[in-house]
């Protein structure tokens, strides 16, 4: 159902991913494949199974059964360096931003490259203030402290810091989330403006219909557990599908119910 239509390779395949929490079945039988350079963004409730599908790609969590590969190779069960060499590859915007209040802000960005890969802090300094500046940040704010930022202004510390190693893969989660309308819109951009200038793969969990259609190239959406519509992101408000059209909407008359989302 949910493979891209195109014959591109996958950069992320899914197939057959399954997981479950005791008798709670989160994800059931997931099949999705992301190409190189495309930006994929899956919406759903609260409960729906976006962030547990997100930790099992990442390797938080490991899935009950199914595959899922990277560039081909299987990531399910890989642990210690295997695991290091693939997420080497992937940057991360935290919902929250996640940013550590004990270090400058220069050093939340540069962090990927000082402990992960090792450079010298001068270089790394230069990387993280290339990448500051991209997201529209003055020099000054390198030497700031997060809890000195606003909240827009840490979710795009937070963005540089996801593209400081040039990932080839980005994830999202929840970009927009507590942010007002405006700066919401002015991440959306940045996001999209970045990770096209990176060439990266995007795979974004949202339920703000207006981030979704903005950075998404596409649009997969969950409910218990199982992809029920994958298409362009331009479509998603013209599906036919009755949960998906009750969503986008926010409608609260149709098949979706507070307590089926409740999980």
């Amino acid at each position: 159902m949910a493979p891209h239509p195109d014959s591109a390779p996958s950069k992320i395949s899914l197939r057959g991913v399954q997981k479950r929490f005791g008798a709670n079945v989160v994800l059931d039988g997931i099949d999705l494949d992301v190409t190189p350079g495309e930006s994929l963004v899956v919406i759903g409730g609260s409960g729906s199974g976006k962030s547990v599908l997100l930790k099992c790609i990442l390797g938080l969590l490991r899935p009950d059964a199914g595959s899922i590969a990277i560039d081909g190779e299987e990531t399910v069960g890989l642990t210690g360096r295997a695991r290091d060499r693939i997420t080497a590859h992937i940057g991360m915007l935290f919902q929250g931003a996640a940013l550590f209040d004990s270090l400058p802000v220069w050093e939340n960005v540069a962090f990927g490259l000082i402990q992960g890969r090792r450079a010298g802090r001068t270089e790394a300094r230069a990387r993280a203030m290339e990448c500051l500046d991209q997201v529209g940040l003055l020099p000054r704010v390198a030497d700031l402290y997060p809890a000195e930022l606003s909240g827009g202004m840490q979710k795009r510390v937070g963005l540089a810091r996801a593209i400081a190693t040039r990932p080839d893969i980005v994830f999202f989660d929840e970009p927009t989330t507590g942010l007002d309308p405006i700066m919401a819109d002015v991440i959306n951009d940045l996001i999209v403006a970045t990770t096209k200038t990176l060439g990266a793969t995007a795979l974004s969990i949202t339920h703000d219909m207006a981030s979704a259609t903005k950075i998404g190239d596409r649009i997969a959406m969950l409910y218990r557990g199982r992809l029920i519509w994958v298409g362009p992101a331009k479509g998603v408000f013209d599906s036919d599908n009755a949960h998906v059209d009750q969503f986008v909407h926010g409608r609260a008359d149709g098949p979706i119910t507070q307590e089926t989302e409740a999980k």
